[in-house]
């Protein structure tokens, strides 16, 4: 693959800037023919699908950002002269071409490219049916970008695609793969794992978990579970289980004064043996499965653990993998609860809503990763590249 030097990559993203301005006219008209076309029971995957001004100002936000960063393609990782005159040095290097599976958000045909591109990496992007249009339109913003300096469409390619034709071209790619990201729920990875002939990073389900402690300051209990549950429910990083220790000396209080918030939110209470005796609600889990589901809809479900060790047993069975929370003035427990929770991302009195990557310093992400190889947690820019040995020598043999 021909490595690109950053001021070829950094104009065509200047490009790409210009023509997200100039078209988003276009780009908004193609996504109400999706819009129009969509089933909008499934509201969680109807907001992710609209595109907006504000949402294509986010757009050129992110490209402009990652333009703004440091190329991470060539950078020295270590530089070592071994006693026999050898000189080995550890380079920052692409991947080579990504694949990336995804269903209905369209900001995600930004971010994924623009993250490969300015990582010198090429980019497939399959897209789901219910965002043709608008993929279809950004696709053609970014093959501007790429003519304009001289480069292929190659670079950056969309791939519309039945599960059939999905199906055979993992089994068969017409083209080297060395990367897949499926971004999706579990159906999704899972047909992905399955298929795939190369390497797959997991973008995981969210389904993440609250515990309230013992000592939990109900000051920040609130707005933090509050936060978490309702400001998107779309997102990987929305809360779904609120765990309340049973040894907290306001137990039957504080999981009613929970259920009474979220319920004035307009968020669906769901209690278990434990908590409904002190919830108005009288929906009860009807299987374990239910610990196991992300909802990604105005719903949560109110449980009890006894004690720390409890809480940590039971999230790390159930959760994801993505983001929880423990909420405790104790800072020995929130320690050993961050430390023992097996997630991406731990939160001590702090919203899961911060698992992104802008939120989390990192930039435009391509997914959050729940894996744990290469990277866990935000894939940024920096993530986006693995590493390459030099060996310098003068006729060295190995005796």
């Amino acid at each position: 693959m021909k490595l690109l030097n950053t001021e070829i990559k950094n104009a065509v993203l200047e490009s790409m800037i210009k023509y997200l301005d100039q078209d988003r006219d276009a780009i908004i008209a193609a996504n109400k023919k999706d819009l129009e076309a969509f089933d909008r029971d499934d509201q969680a995957l109807y907001d992710r699908l609209v595109v907006d001004n504000a949402k294509v100002d986010d757009m050129i936000r992110a490209v402009r950002e990652v333009k703004d960063q440091k190329d991470p393609v060539g950078g020295v990782i270590s530089d070592d002269t071994l006693a026999n005159g050898l000189r080995i040095i550890n380079k920052t290097a692409p991947f080579g071409t990504i694949m990336i599976i995804y269903e209905s958000r369209p900001d995600v045909t930004i971010e994924a490219a623009v993250l490969a591109f300015k990582a010198n990496n090429k980019i497939l992007l399959k897209g789901g049916k219910e965002a043709h249009a608008s993929n279809e339109e950004l696709v053609k913003c970014w093959h501007k970008a790429l003519a304009d300096h001289g480069l292929g469409e190659e670079w950056i390619q969309y791939l519309k695609m039945d599960r059939p034709t999905t199906q055979e071209f993992l089994r068969n790619p017409d083209q080297p793969l060395d990367l897949i990201v499926p971004r999706g729920g579990e159906r999704l990875i899972q047909f992905v794992k399955e298929h795939a002939k190369c390497a797959v990073l997991v973008s995981g389900r969210g389904n993440n978990f609250a515990y309230i402690a013992p000592d939990a300051d109900m000051e920040k209990v609130i707005p933090v579970i509050v936060n978490a549950k309702t400001d998107k429910i779309s997102g990987c990083n929305a809360l779904d289980k609120i765990l309340v220790d049973k040894n907290h000396p306001n137990y039957s209080q504080v999981i009613t004064t929970v259920e009474s918030i979220l319920s004035e939110k307009g968020v669906e209470i769901l209690g278990t043996d434990d908590t409904l005796k002190d919830l108005n609600t009288s929906e009860k889990i009807d299987s374990e499965d239910v610990w196991y589901e992300e909802f990604l809809a105005m719903k949560a479900v109110i449980g009890a653990v006894d004690g720390l060790d409890g809480a940590i047993e039971f999230i790390n069975k159930y959760s994801g993998g993505h983001s929880n929370i423990i909420l405790t003035e104790t800072k020995d427990d929130a320690d050993a609860f961050m430390q023992q929770i097996d997630s991406a991302a731990v939160y001590h009195n702090a919203s899961t809503r911060f698992t992104d990557g802008g939120q989390m310093g990192v930039g435009a992400e391509l997914a959050i990763s729940t894996d744990k190889l290469h990277h866990r947690g935000p894939l940024g820019l920096k993530q986006l590249v693995t590493n390459k040995y030099y060996v310098h020598g003068e006729g060295q043999i190995r005796k």
